[in-house]
């Protein structure tokens, strides 16, 4: 979701790498082991959540992560709990980084010590407060200033245990404290509406000839102003605390007047040193991105170097995109967005034929074709993943679920055979487990992605061409592909394509190992299979299969993958499951008291059909839906205001007689429930160009107060245009990111054009320090160099101009940027002293 800033998008995503955990206190008991987890939080609200480690206290997860972070926070911020069956899960330790300090640790691992977790300092949310200092005449004729205070509001609160029933306390900090005042409660908000007026007295009374605010300065300093937020309970422990906020009335000046926002912070005892490691510590890998996205006349220039020329410059390493993957540290940097950006534009298959011809004509032995991690073997990987995601699931998702619910034994090792398993029953199940993944892709060659085997084909027919010599090249260029980078990673880690939403357990681990390998080496049409392992004990398993059989199957298989003929894809659809999951729901017909309710329940998105059931099992059971809903008939997926029934992350899915209302777990939830609906349904003909935001409630509609409720809506819907589920990509969005990277490696490309001009005078051993560089053609990469620096250039400027023009504009203090808000007090500093220098 992009945050819209005069013309421009603001995007926020993380992928994050959850590795170990150390040296967890052991548990005050004879056991001493702990069963822990970890969460993901954008502030204090969840957004993922680990397996559970059982009898622990160095837990291994190897978990990836990755959102789009949907709003504004202040902490990225990791929990270690410890499960608790019988009473609330304990919070051991947490790591919270503040989000200007997330390019510290960009995209390397990092140990981060665990730090306590205590209630007062856990805040979130902001305040709005309005200040003024004035003089009162008092009946004696004497002047005394007093201070008035004004709360106008709070936003994003925290809820605490499922509400949130907030009130401020206000009070005045100096020589005499003063007694607190309380707003009035408002109940079930976490954005309270106060604009309430508290007086207080400031300084003695003066004689009247004093001046307004002439106040002696060393006891202004003295004094400040404490207002703290406050949950109401009615729980015998008493309110919570919410977050404080500490004004020094210096900050009045000569005005008297101040209004701004403030960001609410802990207690100033909130948080209690520990000594390092006390509490252990958490590894992570964490790589947090902003993009800044113009409108898309600004990225013409770039995309068209890109996208118009890319596929047909001669040599194709002369082109922009190639030359990105030249000077990227990791190839995988510029695949990712060079991918995405040419699937948008359909633009996919012709650049990847070009590169992969390109480096199958300098490879020269078949037997390392797409070998190497080359920016070929990276972009077709990535194409795969975006492209394929159907493809795995309805070919993988349900045996590989099977496997990891079932935990039969499969261990064919006899050094690490338990004394309770026999290794022949052992080898028959993974026998079986393999046969059953074999049957099932090589059966699945008609439900391939188009764009897949059109990939196949080129890869097929330029390998062919290539070695004509070798009569199975044209099979073993494409197997290369679908199942040494495809299938086979996917039975491995099952959790990095989406198939299971966690990295599964170290023995159903050690199985998908096993079948991974051995489908790995059934797919490769190698000449001796047998002497492919390593360890004997998987070369005599090997022996288990007909290997002429399963070669001529994986032929026919790659035959029709890699075969220049298509099908009519609507003709062989078959439901898929897009997305599941429990969320909350509010009942739809009226129970026997007339009132309408929330119950969670299990609901399930196809390809076909939106669904929910009473619970997670209830199809294995043979009952049936609750309630099923047609794509054809979800004619709108929006959010719902807050306001409508005081909870957040809620959303409808509008149908032609009424809506559905539901609330996500999370604010990262809800946002990809929303997109994967709007996607799946944007065919539909009949849908919605205006919605109601809020919900139909005592007989009118909260937002426009229409009292019909078949009325049209009052809001234009936000769906956007038509979209592949899979291939839903923002192509100024894609852009800008390979912008940054051209921008982040400006001094390779420098680099590099000095390379073409010394390449094309002299070629001799003064070239080495240019050797990483492929240049077939110098005058011709020369002039692409020249034009894509020229696009960067401008991009560049356009950026800087649009920072000093926020830096003039914005206050601080302001609704979007809080005092407290370090991470602008930062931005605000490099601004002044990047316009300084340039003064």
């Amino acid at each position: 979701m992009a945050v819209e800033e005069e013309g421009l998008r603001v995007f926020q995503s993380v992928k994050i790498k959850i590795g170990e955990a150390k040296n967890i206190p052991p548990y005050p008991g004879p056991n001493k082991m702990r069963d822990c987890y970890c969460t993901v939080n954008l502030d204090q609200e969840e957004v993922f959540r680990t397996k559970t480690i059982e009898k622990s206290l160095c837990p291994f997860y190897g978990e990836d992560f990755y959102c789009e972070i949907p709003r504004s926070f202040r902490h990225l911020s990791f929990y270690i709990f410890d499960r608790d069956v019988f009473r609330r899960d304990s919070s051991i330790g947490k790591v919270a980084v503040k989000k200007e300090d997330l390019q510290k640790y960009h995209g390397k691992d990092h140990w981060f010590p665990l730090q306590p977790v205590c209630a007062d300092s856990e805040v979130q949310g902001k305040v709005h407060l309005e200040l003024r200092l004035s003089e009162v005449i008092t009946d004696s004729g004497v002047i005394c200033h007093k201070l008035a205070t004004r709360v106008l509001e709070c936003q994003d609160l925290p809820i605490v245990n499922g509400q949130c029933d907030p009130y401020a306390a206000v009070s005045l900090l100096g020589p005499s404290r003063s007694e607190a005042k309380k707003t009035k409660v408002k109940r079930k908000t976490n954005n309270p509406q106060f604009d309430e007026v508290f007086f207080f007295e400031v300084t003695k009374p003066l004689s009247y000839t004093k001046r307004q605010f002439d106040v002696e300065e060393d006891d202004v300093d003295k004094l400040a102003l404490k207002v703290d937020l406050w949950n109401a309970s009615n729980l015998k422990f008493g309110d919570e605390f919410l977050g404080e906020v500490r004004v020094p009335l210096k900050v009045l000046g000569q005005s008297g007047v101040h209004d701004a926002w403030y960001f609410l912070q802990p207690r100033d005892n909130g948080n209690k040193s520990v000594k390092a490691d006390e509490l252990g510590s958490l590894r992570l890998n964490i790589i947090y991105t902003e993009d800044h996205v113009f409108p898309t006349e600004h990225y013409n220039p770039l995309r068209d170097l890109l996208l118009l020329q890319s596929a047909h410059v001669e040599p194709v390493s002369a082109s922009a995109a190639h030359i990105l993957g030249e000077v990227c540290r990791e190839k995988q940097e510029a695949a990712v967005p060079l991918v995405r950006l040419f699937l948008h534009y359909g633009k996919i298959v012709p650049f990847l034929s070009a590169i992969a011809h390109a480096e199958i004509n300098r490879t020269q032995d078949p037997n390392t074709i797409f070998r190497g991690n080359s920016l070929t073997s990276k972009c077709i990987d990535e194409t795969m993943k975006l492209a394929g995601m159907h493809y795995l699931r309805v070919t993988l998702k349900p045996i590989i679920d099977e496997i990891c619910t079932d935990h039969k034994p499969c261990e064919i090792d006899p050094v690490k055979l338990k004394e309770s398993e026999n290794l022949d029953t052992n080898r028959e199940n993974l026998r079986q487990y393999v046969d059953r993944i074999f049957n099932v892709i090589t059966s699945s060659g008609v439900s391939c992605p188009t764009v897949m085997c059109d990939i196949f084909f080129s890869l097929r027919e330029s390998a062919a061409s290539r070695f004509q010599d070798d009569p199975d090249v044209r099979y073993t260029a494409v197997s290369s592909f679908i199942f040494l980078r495809f299938f086979a990673p996917a039975i491995l880690s099952p959790n990095l394509f989406h198939l299971r939403p966690h990295h599964p357990d170290p023995c159903t681990s050690r199985t998908l190992t096993l079948i991974s390998k051995t489908i790995q080496t059934l797919g490769s049409l190698a000449k001796s299979k047998s002497a492919n392992f390593k360890e004997s004990y998987m070369a005599a398993f090997y022996d288990y299969f007909n290997e002429q059989k399963y070669a001529d199957a994986v032929k026919n298989f790659l035959d029709l993958i890699s075969s220049s003929a298509h099908w009519d894809q609507k003709s062989i659809e078959t439901p898929i499951m897009l997305k599941e999951g429990f969320m909350i729901k509010r009942a739809q017909g009226r129970n026997r008291f007339g009132l309408k309710n929330f119950k969670k329940r299990w609901f399930r998105l196809t390809n076909h059909e939106f669904t929910y059931h009473k619970t997670k099992g209830s199809n294995a059971k043979g009952e049936g839906a609750l309630c099923s809903i047609p794509i054809e008939n979800i004619l709108a997926v929006e959010r719902l205001e807050e306001e409508s029934f005081k909870m957040k992350n809620m959303f409808q899915v509008i149908q032609p007689e009424r809506a559905l209302y539901i609330q996500a777990n999370n604010c990262v939830e809800a946002r990809d429930w929303i997109d994967i609906l709007t996607k799946v349904s944007q065919c539909n003909r009949k849908r919605l160009s205006t919605y109601h935001p809020s919900a139909f409630l005592n007989g009118h509609w909260l937002c426009c107060k229409l009292s019909a409720d078949t009325a049209p809506g009052c809001t234009p819907c936000t769906g956007g245009l038509p979209a592949n589920i899979q291939l839903d990509v923002d192509g100024d969005r894609e852009t800008e990111r390979i912008y940054s990277l051209y921008s982040t490696y400006m001094s390779k490309l420098v680099k590099m054009q000095e390379a073409c001009g010394s390449k094309s005078v002299y070629d001799g051993p003064e070239q080495e320090e240019y050797s990483t560089f492929v240049i077939d053609d110098p005058q011709e990469t020369y002039k692409t160099l020249r034009l894509v620096i020229s696009a960067v250039q401008t991009l560049e400027q356009q950026h800087m101009q649009y920072k000093r023009d926020k830096f003039r504009k914005t206050k601080y203090g302001s609704q979007e940027h809080p005092i407290g808000d370090q991470s602008f007090q930062c931005y605000n500093r490099q601004q002044s002293e990047s316009s300084t220098y340039s003064i």
